[in-house]
């Protein structure tokens, strides 16, 4: 795993509990969590499709006249 043995991992992981302490890691690993989840729900979600009517040339030439009258 990217050329770490337990050794290091072991220290790595110690760092971090120094840093942070002992009660934020929960916090720290949900909000991780949560991220992970969230971008995979969205990798896989299909992309949304705009489903709203587009106007015509004709339509919005009307529109424009009318704006002008009033």
């Amino acid at each position: 795993m990217f050329g770490l043995g337990m050794q290091e991992l072991i220290i790595i992981l110690v760092i971090i509990l120094i840093l942070f302490g002992a009660k934020r890691l929960p916090e720290l690993a949900g909000g991780i969590g949560k991220a992970i989840k969230s971008f995979k729900k969205g990798m896989s979600e299909p992309e949304e499709i705009d489903v709203t009517p587009k106007k015509s040339a004709a339509e919005g030439k009307e529109e424009a006249k009318e704006e002008k009258k009033a």
